[in-house]
């Protein structure tokens, strides 16, 4: 059974990184690897109930990616609605590559860690879009989003999914986290930027609708509310979460639904083709649903590794035969931008107790670290990555050949600096 859910997974892994060669959409390829992988499951199993219990265990757990997901987009789209990334955009200035580089990757790298990686991409996706026309060169300042928001969702512990699973297992804490892997997480960013800003020339251009007001205009009392209610909103989140110990996607529909309200309100006294553009109904109609089926189809894929134990497997296989730290944690870092490092870090997790590793200690902050910042080898490998390709159409190859290699480097660099910090300076 493991070599045919394996091979089901390699060959719609393959069949996504080759999409516009084969002109399947990448969502149905997922959809289908997914669904595929538990229908193996099942069959070859004796106990079809007990398989149901365990996939509606994961459905609920990926629902609330999902609705989060959809929450996220639908405030950033209603803010793109009503120009309030107007508010940034207009006090960047700059319009040389390598400035706007810099700057675009710093916004990216903070607001990661406060928001969450995810959000994060998101956000800066639109936003790039207000301010670069090209499309090649906009893509190339996404891939280097990807890397920014994974490197500043590492450091933090809400600001990476698996970050905060080691926060509320106990294995890290807050302030050590930040103290211990911020150097380095800021050194997986600034190397692959660095490298890249000696490529870049010439200035970018913005697109003609940024200065364009005519399309439903709104006033500046309405775009400053909007973008910083939806601002708010989504860093009210892991508030709201400490404060209520509810799952995420609830903070973020309790954010939307304000956001609601409130549009609702200072709209009311408009005609009805204005209000329908600047509504939540319209800006639901606009988020992109096929990026949110490829991210289920590929989550629900891997929990049918995960479920079957091949993860697990394949985590207790590295420890057994390679046994250093130093070569297994990068390993699984690496191998997070294949396989989602949710489950990977799971599986760790049930690895190595606290008794031989304690909160805090050497294990638990490079894991954090690693599987935060080695997604961003490939596009699929992060929840950023694949947000930003939904929103993007970002081909798989195009990144592997322009990005991945940035990452890499970023990677190891920050991997390095970790080790050696923790070697000379025990910090």
């Amino acid at each position: 059974m493991s070599i045919i859910l394996i091979s089901i997974f390699i060959i719609g892994y393959i069949a996504i990184a080759f999409e516009h060669v084969i002109k399947i959409n990448k969502s149905a390829i997922a959809l289908l690897t997914g669904v595929l992988c538990w229908a193996v499951y099942v069959f070859m199993s004796n106990d079809a109930q007990l398989i149901s219990e365990e996939l509606s265990k994961h459905i609920s757990e990926l629902a609330g990616i999902l609705f989060f997901l959809m929450g996220a987009m639908t405030i950033v789209e209603l803010i793109d609605a009503h120009d309030g990334f107007d508010v940034i955009t207009n006090r960047i200035r700059t319009s040389n590559k390598r400035s706007l580089l810099f700057i675009i990757c710093a916004i990216t790298f903070f607001l990661s860690a406060v928001l969450d990686n995810l959000t994060t991409t998101i956000v800066m996706v639109s936003l790039l879009r207000k301010l670069i026309d090209d499309k090649n060169d906009r893509l190339l300042f996404i891939g280097m989003v990807i890397i920014a928001a994974n490197a500043g969702g590492a450091w933090s512990p809400i600001g990476d999914v698996t970050t905060t699973m080691l926060w509320i297992g106990g294995q890290i804490t807050a302030g050590n986290i930040m103290l211990k892997l911020f150097i380095p997480s800021l050194v997986c960013l600034l190397v692959p930027v660095l490298i890249l800003s000696f490529k870049l020339k010439g200035n970018v251009e913005r697109p003609e609708i940024f200065i364009d007001k005519s399309l439903n205009p709104t006033t500046k009392f309405e775009r400053n509310i909007v973008f910083f209610l939806g601002l708010g909103a989504l860093i009210f989140v892991p508030i709201f979460k400490t404060i209520t110990h509810l799952p995420p996607f609830m903070g973020g529909l309790f954010g939307l639904g304000i956001l609601w309200v409130t549009t609702e309100i200072i709209h009311s006294k408009k005609d009805d083709d204005n209000k329908d553009s600047l509504s939540v109904v319209n800006a639901l109609r606009r988020i992109d649903v096929p990026s949110i089926l490829f991210f289920l189809g590929i989550l629900i894929a891997i929990a049918a590794l995960e479920s079957t134990g091949i993860l697990s497997q394949f985590a207790q296989f590295m420890n057994n035969k390679i046994g250093n730290l130093n070569v297994i944690v990068p390993s699984i870092g690496i191998l997070s931008a294949v396989i989602d490092n949710v489950p990977l870090v799971a599986a760790s997790m049930g690895m190595y107790d606290m008794t031989s590793y304690p909160a805090d200690s050497y294990l638990w902050e490079f894991l954090a670290y690693c599987s935060g910042t080695g997604g961003s080898i490939l596009i699929i490998g992060s929840a950023a990555g694949v947000a930003a390709m939904g929103m993007e159409k970002i081909n798989f190859i195009w990144y592997l050949k322009k990005i991945a290699w940035l990452a890499i480097l970023g990677y190891f660099s920050g991997a390095i600096c970790y080790i050696g910090l923790e070697y000379f300076f025990h910090l």
